[in-house]
């Protein structure tokens, strides 16, 4: 098969997963606005998904054939892996508030903040530092969000302030997973599986104690749905919240992080389309308006960061054996000859912005990072 074939094969291929992601991302917030109108249970939501994902998680490992867990030390754990667990616990949480209070399209919109979180926080806690091109990108996201915000029928702060928190706890949780993933040399979807668990572990008192005991005394909670198919819902919820993070790692592993940004901010845009139809909640030709500029601020900002990490490549004076105009695939062909020779010695860290071995401290390659929202 030549390389033209192949090429075409990976083209459709990937496209049926963009295609699947934005099906299944866009039925499950869909799915989930359903449950929280009929059943204003946010943080049992949470935990749903947490234990899809925990059972789910290791049948999947082998199947897959994932590579084992590797032994983490234990001030390593509550440094690193605890922090992350409750950030997920707390993103995942705050996300379903703001879909419980406000529209799913209004909701997503204020995510689109996250690359602006995304810069504040690496530089103050990084201290990296970005371009000029990347500062100015930031501003149509942010004009876009207060103009959505403004012109919102069915603004809430309550729903604001919500999606903001997730913005920032998601912003947070991938600087970090990222460093967890170069420093342990853990698969990122066994990673997935351990915060996931730990979240579970740390927080299934809290829901006994908050959300269970008011189930319990709440009269007549389903007044508008049947048991069952509430019970249905809740678990297919989970289901596809799994199959959402699964098809994004995959993604991810084999398009550039360019074509993985733009993949996302197009999914958000579908998951907005498919809201406001399905749902049918009311928007302004201002309210669209103002969607649409932050979104595009995204692509923006995407580009830019883009240009700044080849300028910092060619500042390095890395040595490259082919263009390197093809921003969709990560590989040369389909035995995975990078475009971008790197030399042994030294390996790019393209997230800390330092010149780092090609194999962490523990003998492991470095992996893959994960998905810039689960």
């Amino acid at each position: 098969m030549s390389n033209e074939d192949v090429s075409i094969k990976n083209i459709l291929y990937i496209l049926l997963l963009c295609i699947l992601w934005y099906s299944v991302s866009s039925g499950n917030n869909v799915i989930s606005k359903t449950i929280l109108n009929d059943f204003p249970f946010p943080m049992t939501l949470t935990m749903i998904q947490l234990l899809v994902t925990t059972l789910l998680s290791g049948p999947l490992f082998a199947l897959w054939r994932i590579r084992p867990y590797i032994n983490i030390s234990r001030t390593y754990y509550w440094k690193l892996i605890v922090p992350l667990a409750l950030g997920k616990f707390f993103g995942s949480l705050s996300s379903h508030v703001s879909l419980w209070k406000v529209p799913v399209s209004y909701a997503h919109t204020v995510k689109a903040t996250m690359p602006l979180f995304v810069v504040l926080l690496s530089r103050f806690i990084l201290g990296e530092k970005q371009s000029f091109k990347v500062y100015c990108s930031l501003l149509p996201i942010i004009i876009g969000v207060s103009i959505a915000t403004i012109t919102e029928l069915s603004f809430d702060y309550v729903g604001l302030l919500s999606a903001l928190l997730s913005t920032l706890w998601f912003s947070l949780q991938n600087i970090y997973s990222k460093k967890v993933l170069y420093d342990t040399g853990v698969h990122h979807l066994r990673l997935l599986h351990i915060l996931a668990r730990l979240a579970l572990f740390i927080f299934s008192p809290f829901w006994l104690v908050i959300d269970l005991r008011k189930i319990l005394e709440t009269a007549n909670l389903l007044q508008n749905s049947d048991t069952f198919v509430m019970c249905f819902l809740l678990f297919l919820n989970g289901f596809l919240n799994f199959v959402q993070n699964v098809i994004a790692f995959s993604l991810l592993s084999l398009v550039s992080p360019l074509t993985y940004s733009v993949c996302n901010a197009t999914k958000r845009i579908c998951v907005i389309t498919i809201s406001l139809f399905l749902l049918r909640n009311p928007v302004t030709l201002f309210n669209l308006f103002g969607m649409f500029i932050a979104i595009l601020g995204v692509l923006c900002y995407n580009k830019a960061k883009y240009d700044a990490n080849q300028a910092k490549k060619r500042a390095a004076s890395l040595p490259y054996t082919k263009s390197d105009s093809n921003l969709l695939f990560k590989y040369q062909n389909a035995n995975h000859v990078p475009f971008i020779h790197i030399p042994e010695k030294t390996y790019e860290n393209r997230y800390m912005g330092v010149l780092l071995s090609p194999h962490n401290h523990q003998g492991n390659h470095i992996p893959k990072a994960g998905p810039q929202e689960i």
